[in-house]
């Protein structure tokens, strides 16, 4: 089994996880109400993601008889002033993620929870092109802010964010 501070802080993570999805999808529903239907797309597609994570990490608990604790999932943020704010407040969610990943891999490491750390190091990975992928779109958006429908061509065009699924990805609960 995990290490109990490892355990006990990728609950929290499962949480985390959760509450990055339903922000995305607030920020989706907005998207939609704009008649922006590529970046609506995006977002319900970064939904899904960020709740496949969480399901990864419960998978990870159960595989290893490590109790699963859901924990209460924090509201999303919405009424935004811009088509710009949403994509802002993405990328400072991946950038939280990112050093929440950080935290559980420092934690692992430190109990010598190898197993632990080597689950971690797929979350590490896949923050890198998450940061990158908020962080190219916040370019776009804020370059095409004055002709805002170029970012749904963009979208479109380009479809960030949709590189398939990753054999090296952990499994997830109920897949």
């Amino acid at each position: 089994m995990p290490a109990d501070r490892f355990v006990d802080a990728l609950n929290d993570q499962v949480a985390n996880e959760f509450a990055a999805s339903h922000q995305y999808v607030a920020i989706a529903a907005f998207y939609e109400a704009q008649t922006m239907p590529q970046l609506a797309g995006f977002f319900y597609r970064q939904a899904v993601e960020e709740r496949d994570h969480g399901m990864m990490m419960i998978k990870f608990l159960l595989d290893t008889d490590a109790p699963v604790k859901l924990r209460q999932v924090e509201g999303p943020r919405d009424g935004f002033a811009n088509i710009i704010a949403p994509i802002e407040l993405a990328l400072e969610q991946e950038r939280q993620v990112s050093g929440q990943i950080s935290d559980l891999f420092k934690i692992a490491r430190d109990a010598g929870d190898y197993l632990s750390e080597q689950f971690v190091q797929w979350f590490l990975k896949e923050q890198v092109e998450e940061v990158a992928t908020m962080t190219e779109l916040l370019d776009i958006a804020n370059r095409t802010a004055d002709i805002p429908m170029q970012i749904e061509s963009y979208i479109a065009r380009e479809s960030p964010g949709t590189a398939g699924s990753d054999p090296s990805a952990p499994e997830a609960a109920g897949g």
